[in-house]
């Protein structure tokens, strides 16, 4: 595995549905190291702190992989960035990643949170109103990683892997909490055992309570 591509964006005008949103989803590669931390990536902001960001969501993954499969099915190539990613790997195939994996690129040392949940932004960024139901049905949602060790990391640079604890659930099990049926109560119960960011964390509460 390696770095493809680091990327960051500035906050820019998106139209939803109608409307004006200002949006920090279009994403540019950016060369030479950058420096990473518990907040995220010099350099990239993220608007709507209400679905996105935070500690528990600081890097955005995407894979080579996932954007093959989109190249494919879309009938054109897609330059990085196109779905908001911080970071572009290859050799992974990113809904079989588990919470709870680690991956060292560079000096810095990410762990897996979360899925990706698509919204209407992602939509106006691809140009197609109905691409969330794509993404959905797609099952390729990228992931949400924690910065666990600062540092820097650059283009080019290879990725190291580290198992998640025995039994954590895949990233596309935790997207399929939110598009198909729940997982049976002790399997939700167990979820909780792991890092899980503190969206989906509270969505399996949520669940829980009902």
């Amino acid at each position: 595995m390696k770095i493809l591509s680091v990327n960051v964006g500035q906050p820019t005008a998106v139209q939803v549905g109608g409307r004006t949103v200002v949006s920090g989803i279009r994403k540019h590669p950016v060369p030479g190291r950058v420096r990473v931390t518990a907040a995220g990536l010099d350099g990239d902001r993220v608007m709507n702190r209400k679905h996105h960001g935070g500690p528990d969501q600081a890097v955005y993954v995407y894979t080579r992989e996932d954007y093959d499969h989109w190249a494919e099915l879309l009938g054109r190539p897609l330059e990085p960035g196109t779905f908001g990613e911080n970071l572009l790997l290859s050799g992974l195939e990113s809904a079989e990643v588990q919470v709870g994996e680690r991956f060292r690129a560079g000096s810095v040392l990410l762990e897996v949170t979360a899925c990706r949940i698509p919204c209407g932004t992602l939509g106006a960024r691809l140009g197609d109103a109905g691409f969330v139901k794509r993404f959905a049905a797609a099952r390729r949602p990228g992931f949400y990683a924690q910065v666990l060790e600062a540092g820097d990391l650059g283009h080019g640079d290879p990725v190291t892997r580290e198992a998640a604890p025995a039994g954590a659930p895949r990233v596309v099990d935790t997207f399929d909490l939110w598009f198909g049926p729940a997982p049976a109560r002790e399997e939700l119960e167990r979820w909780l055992g792991y890092p899980l960011g503190a969206r989906l964390r509270r969505g399996v509460e949520e669940l829980l309570d009902r």
